[in-house]
């Protein structure tokens, strides 16, 4: 179990920081917490296509990157470097995989199921250049390898869906 390496108790800052990083608490499921965090990712793509919103999805992405690299940050003074809580950057890289459909084509259940596997394997294989990406300090370090492992899903998923659909 890990220990918190800075004082008690947290300030309301750090709350917010844990709410993010942890994608509202999925980082703290006490197994495959990234597995929670991509499936999180999965639920707000299902959300934006169901209420139409797509055209805002890229919209989001960046949010969710730019309040994950400050969360992380954050955290990881807390719980330490890409601790396991820390989870937003696997909601960000999985809703990469959905990127270039979102708002343009509702993937049928199957595909959804593709993309999700595609970015758990990226992301726990880590191919050139993604583990090198690791190496960054900070939160850009933490969420750096997720993007670089959504846009590998993102690409084989689109390879798949021309090739199958072609």
């Amino acid at each position: 179990m890990e220990i918190a390496k800075t004082r008690q108790p947290y300030t309301f800052g750090d709350w917010i920081a844990i709410g993010f990083a942890s994608a509202g608490g999925a980082g703290f499921m006490p197994k495959a917490p990234g597995t929670a965090g991509a499936a999180v990712g999965v639920v707000i793509y299902l959300l934006i296509e169901g209420l139409h919103l797509g055209a805002y999805y890229s919209h989001v992405i960046i949010f969710l990157l730019a309040a994950g690299i400050w969360a992380s940050w954050r955290v990881e003074g807390l719980y330490g470097h890409d601790s396991q809580r820390i989870v937003i950057d696997e909601v960000v890289g999985q809703m990469i995989a959905f990127a270039f459909v979102a708002g343009r084509v509702r993937l049928p259940a199957l595909d959804v199921a593709v993309g999700f596997g595609l970015f758990r394997l990226f992301d726990i294989v880590k191919p050139f250049p993604v583990r090198r990406l690791e190496r960054f300090r900070g939160g850009i370090g933490i969420m750096a390898d997720d993007v670089g492992a959504g846009f590998y899903a993102l690409i084989v998923l689109m390879i798949l869906r021309g090739v199958l659909r072609g």
